[in-house]
């Protein structure tokens, strides 16, 4: 009779919820109404593989399954008082939106009423805490006070006792702790909203992490889900949303289901591992690449469960203990270069990506390298919208906002028939008069904040975990060096990118860092490019004279291979006819630079060194045949490391006659120009 009264109440509470969300035309946490399957899409529209799809739904399935039809004993009491206990949270949460409401007619400065809403939300619990940091980063959906206001909210829940934690891992492994583990830690190692961290042995000797939900997770983030759904409105009007929250709330709610399914992140960890890190083994060492730095705990599926993890137990330093750092002898430079590496490769390279890398999920190894825990909170961007994001930056860091904001309607941030002149002023106005590679993430994000607030940008969810993660990457690198950059920073790899893919969006990407939109050459970006080459080379060369170890500093080395590659694609796109303009700026900006450095050599043979010549631009010609010759240099010193390369290069050039016909016109051009004026 109970079970069969459970059942009823079950399917009673869940048709609830498929009515609202019908009615709202909404799915319910990742769940679309008219069925139990996810339907995910990527951000760009394509559908993943299906056995990531299946994945997923099956999660989500299981999830609301035990939510809502589970008939052990201890849930079957919940449900028999469970409609009290809806009552009794939808009492408390109306009370606190009531208060909030007050303050809405109250109180009018808008930091005042971004620091209430945040208290609001602590005082709420851990389902409305993971919503305010995942809005943090919804600029979009907010206004950025609010954003930056969030950005600060940290899990404040205490642990729950080991003794519920006990019961909670013989119940989902099915025996007695002590058949499990020799022992295990009387207190939790580390705590969060959703789970708390034990450390324990198993009989056979591994020293482990045990993960433990905390109890009732599922059923309390279903009930606060459909709650909100009910309050979402005089939250929104409260916060001045631009959007209906309620769809970033979902968004929000089918991510926490993904992270209390420890199934499903011990199989994310596992292909982060096969992506990114390496095990100890000599057999997969000596077949893996230098550069991989990475290590990941490994997951033992026979003591795992959806509410129990155990993982290896890795000894890791907190990068903001400088004793422990030195203790080890650890680099922070080589610390910090490990880290950006790796998550450039996340999201530049391979798309899958670990979306909160805070110094709490993101330690360092006496051995040097990186290890990454906490793989619930997970991104996975296809290479479409990874190369969006290089051009992007490259964008960004040229300062060109009609290029920025063209770039983010076809990425689908702004509505189709938003004026671009209006949003390009706006994102220029945003970029001010402070160089863009000296500010700090978190400064860029909020001038770019209100920009996207203004012209209802609306980010996909997977953007706005890329947003998460290069804030929490940028966070972590300071507590190494405060005067960390992360977008100066990834200037190397992202060159390096652009140099290595020969594909034609990359190299169309490459052509808008060095030419502008008018034709000429953007002979300081090409500078900096010639400089990086030969530098990051003649520094690794030295390293290895040197019989260091390994720097972490060769993934800036570029391939020749592919500097000289992307070096002929150049030139043959500047003597195709669709380079004519560019040519003409080259004749002038070579004439231009003949011209200072005749005129120098004219007032050397007239006038004494000590004479004063009254000229105004002779330092500024010096500067230019200074920035001149050492590009010259810089440019030998790159075809030095590899002659027979470059050689083969020029042969096939002079080789083909059409390239060969531009060079000579070009030639006959200049000459006749340079002795005039000589």
């Amino acid at each position: 009779m109970r079970d069969n009264a459970v059942a009823s109440l079950n399917r009673q509470v869940f048709a609830v919820i498929k009515r609202r969300a019908f009615h709202n035309g909404r799915s319910f946490g990742g769940v679309p109404c008219r069925s139990f399957s996810t339907r995910f899409s990527s951000v760009h529209g394509e559908k993943p593989s299906a056995e990531y799809a299946k994945l997923r739904k099956e999660s989500l399935e299981s999830e609301f399954g035990n939510a809502l039809t589970s008939r052990s004993k201890r849930l079957s009491m919940y449900y028999s008082f469970g409609p009290f206990l809806a009552l009794y949270r939808a009492a408390y949460i109306s009370y606190e939106v009531f208060k909030l409401t007050l303050a809405h007619f109250f109180v009018h400065d808008i930091k005042k009423r971004s620091a209430k809403f945040c208290d609001t939300l602590i005082r709420l619990g851990p389902f409305y805490i993971k919503l305010g940091q995942a809005l943090s980063t919804r600029p979009d959906i907010l206004p950025s006070v609010y954003c930056n206001e969030l950005a600060k909210l940290q899990d404040q829940i205490p642990p729950f006792s080991t003794k519920v934690a006990i019961r909670s891992i013989e119940s989902q492994l099915g025996v007695p702790i002590s058949e499990i583990f020799s022992d295990i830690s009387p207190e939790p190692m580390a705590a969060a909203s959703l789970g708390q961290v034990y450390k324990a042995h198993l009989h056979t000797g591994e020293l482990v992490a045990v993960k433990v939900q905390r109890p009732g997770m599922s059923l309390s983030l279903t009930l606060d889900a459909l709650l909100f759904n009910m309050i979402g409105g005089q939250l929104k009007r409260f916060a001045k949303a631009r959007k209906d929250i309620i769809v970033a709330v979902n968004e929000t709610v089918r991510h926490m289901f993904e992270e209390i399914d420890y199934i499903l992140e011990g199989q994310n960890a596992e292909r982060f591992d096969s992506l990114y890190g390496f095990r100890s083994t000599k057999e997969v060492e000596t077949s893996l690449k230098e550069e991989r730095w990475v290590k990941v705990p490994k997951i033992y599926w026979n003591f795992t469960r959806k509410a129990v993890l155990t993982m290896e137990w890795i000894d890791g330093i907190k990068l903001n203990n400088e004793a422990a750092l030195k203790t080890f002898d650890l680099n922070r430079k080589e610390l910090i270069d490990k880290g950006l590496y790796c998550s450039l490769m996340q999201l530049l390279e391979v798309g899958f990506f670990h979306a909160d890398p805070h110094p709490g999920n993101l330690v360092a190894t006496k051995d040097g390298a990186l290890a990454y825990f906490d793989f619930g909170m997970m991104g996975d961007i296809p290479r479409h919208y990874r190369v969006g994001l290089i051009q992007v930056l490259v964008h960004f860091v040229n300062r060109d906002s009609l290029g920025l904001a063209n770039d983010f309607l076809s990425l689908g941030f702004i509505p189709e028939g938003t004026d671009m002149l209006l949003v390009a002023d706006a994102l220029k106005l945003s970029f001010g008069d402070g160089t863009r590679q000296s500010q700090d993430f978190q400064a860029i994000m909020n001038q770019l904040y209100d920009v996207m607030y203004e012209f209802n940008f609306s980010l996909p969810p997977d953007y706005a975990l890329v947003i998460r993660a290069l804030g929490s990457l940028e966070g972590t690198a300071k507590t190494l060096d405060p005067e960390f950059k992360v977008v100066e920073s990834a200037y190397p790899f992202v060159i390096g990118r652009l140099l290595a893919d020969p594909s034609p969006d990359m190299r169309k990407i490459l052509r808008e860092l060095l030419i502008c939109n008018d034709g000429s050459i953007r002979w300081n970006r090409l500078e900096r490019l010639v400089a990086a080459i030969s530098i990051s080379e003649k520094t690794d060369g030295e390293d290895k004279d040197a019989n260091k170890s390994s720097s972490p500093l060769e993934w800036k080395s570029f391939d020749m291979n592919a500097v000289v590659s992307a070096t002929e694609d150049l030139f043959k796109f500047i003597l195709s006819e669709k380079g004519f303009r560019v040519r003409l700026f080259i004749v002038r900006d070579i004439l231009k630079v003949a011209d200072i450095f005749l005129e120098d050599e004219v007032a050397s043979c007239m006038f004494d060194e000590n004479c004063d010549t009254g000229h105004t631009t002779e330092s500024e010609g010096h500067a230019t045949i200074e920035r001149v010759v050492s590009g010259i240099c810089y440019f030998w010193q790159a075809v030095k490391m590899a002659p027979d390369v470059w050689t083969a290069m020029l042969i096939r050039m002079a080789l083909n006659p059409e390239d060969s016909s531009h060079i000579v016109d070009l030639c006959i051009e200049i000459s006749p120009q340079i002795v005039i004026k000589g």
